[in-house]
């Protein structure tokens, strides 16, 4: 595996257990990758900014206004496509 295919299931297995430990108290005790987050409840509208803070914390990118539109966050797919995305755009372009 490359650098890069490591760091996408590093943001997949990651994100997961920050999900997981966020809606325990819901009894979440499992997260598929396409399970809708949103829609199944297993993330409220607080553990959205959670998500969105742990992700800026963990991970080299900045989320902006323009980013936070449900269809980045719906599930881990989408998520690991987004920060993808945002990594790919880190590394090899400046500004934007």
């Amino acid at each position: 595996m490359t650098t890069d295919e490591n760091r996408v299931i590093d943001v997949k297995e990651q994100t997961r257990a920050f999900i997981l430990e966020y809606a325990a108290g819901r009894g979440v005790t499992e997260l598929k990758d396409d399970e809708p987050l949103l829609k199944s409840n297993i993330i409220d509208s607080l553990g959205s900014f959670r998500l969105i803070a742990f992700l800026e914390e963990t991970f080299p990118l900045t989320i902006e206004d323009t980013d936070m539109v449900p269809e980045n966050f719906q599930t881990l797919n989408d998520i690991e496509s987004f920060v993808a995305g945002k990594l790919g755009k880190a590394d090899g372009e400046a500004g934007h």
